[in-house]
């Protein structure tokens, strides 16, 4: 359930064209229906749960846990989530996921339905809904290299941020709407959206095992202890049974699995770059636009201001995912990325000196306009560079990395405001920005090149 309506560099799938180097067309515009609908279910109703829950009567700190427990929840269980898939069940995940996430929000909507709902109910149903959900993330992060070849990964990826931005304009205006109708309705249609993912992951016919993952972790050998390990448990000093020793062994051989995608990261220069660019960014990103808003608010402009710069910001968003194939061609990739991460200064830098709602949401667009030509560099050098026995497990890793700096950033934009006024979100994200784009520029002047070319 999404918690902060601002934009992302994200990833998600996207519908191709026919001159699309894809393997499967029909796949993938399966796989783009499943993971737009899950988009725009999510934004329905997380943008009504907080208000849902306030007008139920809980207090704000009992909203805040809802909100942080879920999201810390699904960050932390990612990377053991993408375990199964990347050993060969990533379908299996990606159908479960998304019926168990149906379930779940249907579950709310009854509850919703029925009066004022149990906290500890609420927060359980939410909570296996976060879990759904990063297990399906997980998995689909790594669908992509099944469904498309290296050379058609651009285009692709260059569309995945579309389906989440149009779920970013329709999904709170549908919440809203259907919110006015009835306090259920959102989480319905919520639970509907996830249904349709099912559906449509159901009819992909595309192998989504990885080549290479085998069917078994490389410790499984040593999971069961043989017959003198066994002896030597019964009669020996330690007192840990055989049975018991079993399940801790099958408990750190998934740890290690899991801990796999982390050491890959930690070790490849480009994921390390991935990894730092889209923290700082992602956390920027949270921090203005929490930043708008208390500009907004200090200024006494009505919630239309917020929608005008979220409608434009979104408008931007597919407009720049649908143009960056092209530019990233034309400029290259280093070039195109290095020229971003520096734009991205001056517009932070210009909504702290905004006062108008068109002029937060100019800039605030312009963000969201340049911001998918970098995501396209890097999202296909990243699915490029992985093995795939271990893109979800990597793709883990990085979103766990990008979500937290995201849930960071409305406390430093809070922090910041409160020292510096209404402009210090916008002056801290700008002097972070400058920060990276410094050392991305010093650091890794030849990392996307090196990695081969996949534009």
């Amino acid at each position: 359930m999404a918690t902060t309506p601002a934009p992302r560099a994200s990833d998600g799938p996207a519908v191709p064209t026919a001159a699309d180097p894809l393997a499967s067309p029909r796949d993938v515009r399966l796989f783009w229906w499943a993971s737009t609908s899950d988009a725009l279910g999510t934004q329905t109703s997380g943008i009504v749960l907080p208000l849902l829950l306030l007008t139920l009567g809980y207090s704000p700190a009992a909203v805040g846990l809802i909100a942080g427990a879920s999201a810390a929840f699904g960050l932390l269980l990612g990377p053991l989530a993408a375990v199964p898939a990347d050993r060969g069940a990533r379908k299996t995940v990606m159908l479960w996921s998304a019926g168990l996430a149906a379930l779940a929000m249907a579950t709310v909507s009854v509850m919703v339905t029925m009066g004022r709902p149990p906290l500890v109910l609420l927060l359980c149903a939410v909570l296996v809904e976060r879990l759904c959900t990063a297990a399906y993330d997980a998995a689909a992060r790594g669908t992509v290299a099944m469904i498309c070849p290296p050379e058609g990964y651009p285009r692709l990826v260059a569309r995945l941020e579309v389906g989440d931005n149009v779920a970013l304009v329709l999904g709170p205006l549908l919440g809203g709407a259907l919110y006015q109708l009835g306090r259920a309705w959102p989480f319905v249609v919520d639970a509907l959206s996830y249904a349709v993912t099912a559906v449509c992951v159901g009819f992909m016919r595309a192998d989504l095992r990885a080549a290479g993952n085998g069917t078994a972790p490389a410790t499984a050998p040593t999971d069961r202890p043989s017959d003198g390990e066994r002896g030597t448990a019964r009669t020996g000093p330690s007192r840990e049974g055989p049975d018991r020793r079993e399940r801790r062994l099958r408990r750190e051989a998934l740890l290690t699995e899991a801990g796999a995608g982390l050491r890959l990261v930690g070790t490849t220069p480009l994921l390390r770059l991935v990894t730092l660019w889209t923290a700082v960014v992602n956390g920027a990103l949270s921090a203005l636009y929490f930043g708008v808003l208390f500009s907004l608010e200090r200024d006494g402009h009505s919630g239309s201001a917020t929608g005008l710069v979220l409608a434009v910001s979104g408008a931007a968003g597919i407009a720049g995912a649908l143009a960056a194939p092209a530019l990233t061609v034309r400029l290259g990739a280093a070039r195109t990325f290095l020229t971003v991460t520096w734009l991205l200064v001056p517009l932070a830098a210009g909504l702290a000196a905004a006062r108008s709602p068109w002029a937060f949401a100019v800039l605030f667009g312009g963000v969201c306009l340049i911001l998918p030509c970098a995501t396209v560099v890097l999202q296909s050098r990243t699915i490029a560079t992985t093995p795939p026995h271990l893109q979800a497990r990597a793709g883990a890793v990085l979103a766990a990395a990008a979500g937290g700096a995201a849930a960071v950033g409305p406390a430093a934009a809070g922090l910041l405001a409160a020292r510096a006024g209404s402009a210090g979100p916008a002056l801290g994200c700008t002097a972070a920005l400058i920060a990276l784009a410094a050392y991305t520029g010093l650091a890794h002047p030849r990392t996307l090149k090196d990695t081969g070319s996949t534009s």
